[in-house]
């Protein structure tokens, strides 16, 4: 079973879509939800995650275990999303083997340039997109 690391914070909602989103079109996948606070935590659990923690040694050993890692571009930032997201969580998430799908969210002082703004409610698809293509290659190569 391949295993999916979906990382939030603030309140969880960019998580909580893609939890729920994941769940519809790929149901056979693990899902596990770190959030960096409980409220995040929280949000992506009650979207269907299959396993939940909070917390930096969450992320550190999830990150570890993951085939694909998705959330908001600052997981790779150390001090983003106002602070939640710590040097070793970015760390991890960066050092990980895992294939990253990234949402180019900008906020908290993290401006990417080059793409238009965009929504979650246009972001999540893109990222549902991106996975089902990642798993496509995965499986030629096997």
């Amino acid at each position: 079973m391949e295993k999916v690391l979906i990382i939030d914070g603030q309140g969880g909602g960019l998580g909580r879509q893609l939890v729920s989103e994941l769940k519809k079109a790929f149901p056979e996948l693990q899902i596990t939800a770190v959030g960096t606070n409980s409220l995040a935590t929280s949000a992506m659990l009650k979207a269907g995650a299959d396993h939940c923690a909070t917390g930096e040694n969450a992320v550190l050993v999830a990150a570890r275990k993951a085939e694909y890692i998705l959330g908001p571009l600052g997981i790779l930032i150390a001090d983003a999303l106002l602070g939640e997201i710590t040097p070793a969580m970015a760390l991890a998430v960066a050092q990980s083997p895992a294939k990253k799908i990234l949402l180019p969210v900008n906020q908290c002082g993290n401006i990417v340039v080059g793409i238009n703004e965009s929504s979650h409610s246009r972001l999540i698809p893109e990222a549902v997109e991106a996975l089902r293509q990642a798993r496509k290659q995965e499986t030629c190569r096997d």
